[in-house]
């Protein structure tokens, strides 16, 4: 039981990098890259890939429009969502940010995909 409790604790306040991606599209390929050098950089994160139409049920009811979208949050507080271009320079500032962004204003089925996420820790 003290497992359990440590574990949520730990993903209470970890920052959780989420890129929303399709098999299809040809940028979120190139972007592959740009999670792999993120995840280098910040050991602490944790870096997830969803393919929103392979994990449509995780997903949920969440539009996702424009590709590669990241969602960012600390714990269950959602602090960034919103489509990036591929480069590493952009999503290194926008990562290292994170934790003192203020919560973002989203939808809630973005809340719900974060606090699903989250509880996946």
């Amino acid at each position: 039981m003290m497992i359990a409790t440590d574990a949520h604790d730990r993903c209470a306040q970890t920052t959780l990098v989420a890129c929303l991606c399709a098999a299809w599209c040809r940028t979120c390929d190139s972007y592959r890259e740009v999670m792999a050098a993120l995840r280098l950089q910040h050991p602490d994160f944790r870096f997830i890939w969803v393919d929103i139409e392979d994990d449509e049920e995780l997903v949920g009811d969440l539009e996702v429009e424009t590709f590669p979208t990241l969602l960012i949050g600390v714990g269950e507080q959602l602090r960034f969502i919103g489509p990036v271009t591929p480069h590493l320079a952009t999503a290194q500032r926008l990562v290292a940010s994170a934790a003192e962004m203020p919560a973002a204003k989203a939808s809630p089925a973005a809340q719900a995909l974060l606090v699903r996420l989250q509880s996946s820790c």
